[in-house]
């Protein structure tokens, strides 16, 4: 039976989200469009802290992972030798590559992998451009996070793990980037602009971030960008704290993703804030937008153009 969705399907591309929840709620929306029900090798690739783990909670849920950001299962690292003692039990089965090869052979990875699949299971792999050489058997889909989330489903003619990997891995830092100038944006806005943060809620763009108020109000924002860049200047270390806080200094500040920032302000080479608000008619909200320039008459216009069709910076 020919599989059309492979057939006509190459790639999609989405707005990698800078909030957990949003997160979890676009990996719901990848599983609903692209996965089917013959999908078994699902390989997922990207860096530490892109939010592979929260992508793929929201792709599956209620899937156990063998380990993620706070904790790691013996049990689950261990799988690979004891396989049929849960074979009958288990429908999807996941492998973190950079935990697993650290306490198992690679051979026998690939063993497991070739087994599950043979008794019909499905497998999400994590890292799978670590796996795939030493495999040999490209994924059914493949779902790659950085700046933005792609989705494919490889064919005769790839793409290959490795390959969506170095777009991803490359374009991370600038969503780290925007992520710790959004909240220092909005740490601003609400500490010396009398901003109510439940006035506003931030949402996701590339090469930048975008706050919505749902009504106008009264701003200076040559004001804002200047004293956004002065805390910048002073090269304050950024780091977690919880699950709802970072640190931005001796500054205990919330936040929607902790683990997605930059390691301090230093790395932040350009920025600017368009100097007025951008009504946006679908959500009915005027937007306050940040970007990683320093072009202030920048075209927002066809943004998406540049950012996703020609990817450009």
């Amino acid at each position: 039976m020919r599989d059309l969705i492979r057939e006509y399907s190459v790639i999609s591309q989405y707005f990698a989200p800078h909030g957990r929840e949003r997160l979890l709620f676009l990996g719901e929306q990848i599983s609903q469009r692209h996965l089917t029900y013959t999908d078994r090798l699902i390989g997922v690739v990207g860096d530490a802290g892109s939010g592979k783990s929260s992508l793929i909670r929201g792709m599956f849920p209620g899937l156990e992972l063998s380990n993620d950001d706070d904790m790691l299962s013996s049990r689950k690292i261990m799988q690979v030798r004891d396989l049929f003692d849960n074979i009958q039990d288990t429908t999807t089965y996941h492998i973190d590559m950079r935990f697993q090869i650290a306490f198992t052979q690679m051979y026998e990875v690939v063993e497991f992998v070739k087994t599950v699949l043979a008794h019909g299971r499905r497998v999400v792999i994590e890292h799978f451009d670590l796996l795939y050489p030493a495999l040999g058997v490209n994924a059914d889909m493949i779902v790659g996070i950085g700046e933005e989330i792609i989705v494919t489903r490889p064919n005769i003619f790839g793409p290959l793990p490795q390959s969506i990997y170095e777009i991803v891995s490359q374009s991370l830092h600038f969503r780290k980037v925007a992520h710790t100038l959004e909240d220092i944006t909005l740490l601003i806005l609400s500490t010396e602009f009398g901003v109510d943060r439940k006035q506003v809620f931030a949402s996701d763009m590339r090469n930048g971030f975008i706050i919505h108020s749902r009504e106008k109000f009264e701003l200076d924002f040559y004001k804002l960008t200047d004293r956004v860049r002065e805390e910048v200047a002073k090269e304050l270390t950024v780091c977690c704290c919880d699950e709802d806080h970072i640190m931005i200094g001796d500054r205990k500040v919330e936040c929607s993703f902790p683990r997605l920032h930059i390691h301090n302000t230093s790395e932040v080479k350009k920025f600017t804030i368009i100097k007025r608000f951008i009504p946006d008619p679908r959500t009915d909200t005027y937007c306050i937008v940040g970007l990683l320039s320093e072009d202030d008459n920048i075209d927002i216009s066809n943004l998406n153009t540049v950012h996703f069709l020609k990817r450009g910076d």
